[in-house]
């Protein structure tokens, strides 16, 4: 079942376009990959799904209900959570309290929810009184993807989850996002680390200048000469 619909979509900062005419969907299931460079118009793609940009054409569905023109605050109770670039966690406040406001649109069930986020992250267990500002940055990371996870989300937008971290940590996201999504969450992933993003993908799109360039199985874009010359450094 077709989980996200994106139709056509045009999106612009004021006067200034900067995505045209995008189209791409993802099942219900899948871990979907969007690609491109840095400016290709991925993180404003994913903030126009979830709600701080609305597309001035196109639209987009999710669970066959267009949520193209909703805020944020609309999209998140049907199902969807984005993890932004940055992570945005609350510095002063501990890891249990961070975690404890994912939940701030579905508190039922929050216990088994937290337990399942402290069992893919068992370091946030270990820091859990701990205030959130003090972890390193792969712990600020697990959190702002254990947060999200608290909401009990069917989709889950996570843009750039890898950046600026150490390599054995950029490994450790990786599989924690493949666990997330053999748990049951569908997952479309933005990402400038193509060879991991593609590692676990099903499927992937690759954006550049703001439009569509290119789309295909994971196996596909990963030997795909025009995405290795571009992206992998082939």
């Amino acid at each position: 079942m077709t989980l996200l619909e994106v139709d056509g979509i045009d999106v612009a900062y004021g006067d200034v376009q900067v995505v045209w005419d995008v189209s791409f969907s993802v099942t219900e299931g899948e871990t979907v990959a969007l690609l491109g460079a840095n400016g290709a118009g991925k993180t404003t793609v994913l903030k126009t799904i979830c709600g701080p940009l609305t597309p001035s054409a196109g639209d987009i569905s999710f669970n066959g209900e267009s949520i193209g023109h909703l805020q944020q605050d609309e999209v998140v109770p049907k199902g969807v959570t984005h993890i932004p670039e940055g992570r945005e966690i609350f510095s002063d406040s501990t890891v249990r309290e961070n975690l404890r406001l994912g939940a701030y649109t579905n508190r039922d069930g929050m216990r088994e929810r937290l337990d399942r986020v402290y069992e893919i992250f068992p370091r946030l267990e270990e820091r859990k009184g701990q205030k959130a500002g003090t972890l390193s940055g792969g712990e600020q990371q697990m959190l702002a993807i254990g947060r999200g996870l608290m909401s009990d989300p069917d989709l889950i937008l996570l843009d750039e989850a890898s950046l600026g971290l150490a390599p054995v940590l950029v490994e450790d996201v990786f599989d924690a996002i493949e666990r997330i999504n053999e748990e049951g969450t569908t997952v479309l992933l933005v990402e400038q680390d193509v060879n991991n993003a593609l590692r676990i993908a099903d499927r992937g799109y690759v954006l550049e200048s703001g439009r569509m360039n290119l789309s295909g199985s994971a196996e596909e874009l990963a030997t795909d000469d025009r995405v290795a010359a571009s992206y992998l450094g082939g």
